[in-house]
Parts: C-alpha cells; sequence; structure tokens
C-alpha cells in the first residue's frame, strides 16, 4: 500500500521518493514537509514534482499522472486571439515586475476566496526570480498590468505555475508571448501541471507521468537560463 513520504527541512533537497510512488488518491501527492529552499524546489523540479498546498497545511508535493503540457509547437492561436494580438493594444515585457505577477496571480479570483500562493511560497519564487531561475510574462494595456504569468525555466522546459486576467484575453496573450519566447529559445515543452479545460482550449494536452519524465530527462538543465527575447 502506497503512502506519503515526510520530509524534515534538514533531509537533503534532493531526497524525495520516486514519482512512480505517488498517491492514487489524492491523485499524484508524493510527499509533505520539507521546505521551499532553492535547492529543494531546483530538485523537485528537476524529477517533475511541484508544491501546492492551502495556508494551514504542510507542504505538499505532487507528481501527477497524468500531467498536463503544452509543446509550443501545439499552441493555439484562434482568429480571434490573434486579432486581440495585432490589434488589442497590449505589450508584453519579460521579467519586468516579478512581484507584482505574482501578488496578481495570489488575488482572490471571483469564483475562489482562496489562494495556494502562501507567503512563504511567495517568496520561495521571488528568490527563485532573484536567482534567475523563475520568470514572468507580463501583458500591459495603457501602462497598467493587465494579465500575465510565471513559472520556472531549467533548460529546455519551462514550468508554468500560475496566470491571472483582469482584462479580457490579457493572460492569453501572454501566453501566446511565453509560446513565442519558447521557439526562440529552444524550450521544448511547457508543463502545466493539471489539466483544464482552458488549457486544452489553448492547445495542452495530458501525457503520461512515465512520458514526462522522459522529456525531463532529455531537455533539463540545472544552470539558471534567460528567456532571450
Amino acid at each position: 500500500m502506497k503512502s506519503i513520504t515526510w520530509l524534515s527541512p534538514q533531509d537533503a533537497p534532493d531526497c524525495f521518493p520516486p514519482p512512480d510512488q505517488a498517491l492514487d488518491d489524492p491523485a499524484g501527492l508524493l510527499a509533505a514537509g520539507g521546505d521551499l529552499s532553492p535547492a529543494r524546489l531546483l530538485a523537485a523540479y528537476q524529477r517533475g514534482i511541484f508544491p501546492w498546498y492551502s495556508p494551514g497545511q504542510p507542504v505538499l508535493w505532487w507528481s501527477p499522472d497524468p500531467r498536463a503540457v503544452l509543446f509550443p509547437e501545439e499552441f493555439r492561436c484562434t482568429r480571434s486571439l490573434s486579432k486581440t494580438i495585432r490589434n488589442g493594444g497590449f505589450s508584453v515585457e519579460v521579467d519586468r515586475d516579478f512581484a507584482a505577477i505574482i501578488d496578481s496571480c495570489a488575488a482572490p479570483r471571483s469564483h475562489s476566496l482562496g489562494t495556494w500562493i502562501t507567503t512563504e511560497m511567495r517568496n520561495a519564487y521571488l528568490h527563485l526570480h532573484r536567482l534567475k531561475y523563475a520568470h514572468s510574462i507580463e501583458a500591459y494595456r495603457n501602462g497598467a498590468l493587465a494579465g500575465g504569468l510565471y513559472g520556472v525555466r531549467m533548460g529546455s522546459v519551462f514550468f508554468g505555475e500560475s496566470m491571472f486576467s483582469r482584462e479580457r484575453d490579457a493572460s492569453k496573450v501572454a501566453l501566446a508571448h511565453l509560446v513565442e519566447l519558447c521557439r526562440r529559445n529552444a524550450i521544448a515543452v511547457i508543463d502545466c501541471q493539471l489539466p483544464t479545460r482552458h488549457l486544452e482550449s489553448l492547445g495542452a494536452r495530458a501525457i503520461a507521468r512515465a512520458q514526462f519524465q522522459s522529456l525531463l530527462r532529455e531537455h533539463i538543465e540545472v544552470a539558471p537560463r534567460a528567456l532571450a527575447r
């Protein structure tokens, strides 16, 4: 019978169990505890594991099966979105204001008053940003932040974490820009973690955990990499 592994902050950053030991219920839960130090976070991403938990819970580590991914060449840019990108008045920046992006992603949504982006989580990704692993894509309109996303780049993999919109299609504009950056920077896959209808409408699809692990072995790198424009 499977059981989750409990981690201590004193444990080595890379002491995660194999992802295929993740629970079936709740699906993908692999470990709990530890910390959100850069070394542990990077070790987790390298293994296809990510943190996701609510306030008051220990850090929970997940490796779902199947895994939602978006291959840049499969991005579905509709005629309507293409028109918005050309004529919608949006300008897009990279890493201009990472803190504003993560704070906007953490803000309450109309369909959910809570957030999984705790203060601890926020500080951890700000640290990764300072180390040049975490990046933000920001869509501005009339000088105001309208939407965006953030995630972690390791080699030829971009691990998407969260996105938000204050104006219609603003997050889609940011995602389209990320896809273009992935093409320019030879990034092979965008990790979307869990399947959603919204992401599927944009070309994301679910693949087996084993296939995702194979992609990581082929494309992951530990050194920080910029998103060259």
